[in-house]
């Protein structure tokens, strides 16, 4: 299993908004049943089989193109291990629960 960070942004669209371009993004990777997703501020967190994650990524870069952008940057973050098993899920809680001590 791995987990994704993937920031899309179209250019060359004739507002200054982009919500419309990530919600069909969004949508994409929501609708996948392989990979789970979370929305955030500025990017959406993908997480499942490494092949799915980045066939997904492939889909969701094309998005804007069909909703009229004329240019789309990609940014795409993989952390995947194979010692052991983990999702996006442990990955916060061994941050919140910090064994060492450490108060958030």
């Amino acid at each position: 299993m791995a987990v994704a960070e993937i920031k899309i942004w179209p250019v060359g669209t004739s507002d200054a908004s982009v919500a419309p371009y990530i919600r069909e993004c969004f949508r994409i990777a929501e609708d996948s049943p392989l990979v789970d997703a979370v929305l955030t501020p500025t990017s959406t967190v993908l997480d499942g089989p490494l092949s799915a994650i980045l066939a997904l990524a492939d889909q969701m870069h094309h998005a804007p193109f069909t909703l009229g952008a004329d240019r789309v940057l990609t940014t795409i973050t993989i952390d995947e291990r194979l010692d052991k098993e983990t999702d996006m899920e442990d990955m916060v809680d061994s941050v919140l629960n910090d064994e060492a001590g450490v108060d958030l």
